[in-house]
């Protein structure tokens, strides 16, 4: 695996960290009414939710092979025609 890997690893885990957190901080509000409580806890969790997800993704990576065969083949077959 290249850097590539870990830079689009860590760009999807920033991306989906943003609509994650505007989903949070959407739900706090409806669930306290209180825009400042909702944009408090949406902050808070915007950093823990990612450092999770780009362990979960990294792990997913490095350790679950589901789905992957076919890509590491169709990467082999096509290192071997250039």
């Amino acid at each position: 695996m290249d850097n590539t890997d870990k830079v689009r690893h860590l760009l999807k885990t920033i991306s989906w960290r943003i609509v994650g957190t505007i989903d949070t901080m959407i739900v706090s509000y409806f669930v306290t009414g209180s825009v400042k409580i909702g944009m408090a806890i949406g902050g808070f969790e915007v950093f823990t939710k990612m450092v999770l997800y780009y362990i979960h993704e990294r792990v997913w990576f490095k350790h679950i092979r589901i789905g992957r065969v076919k890509h590491a083949e169709e990467s082999l077959n096509a290192r071997l025609s250039d």
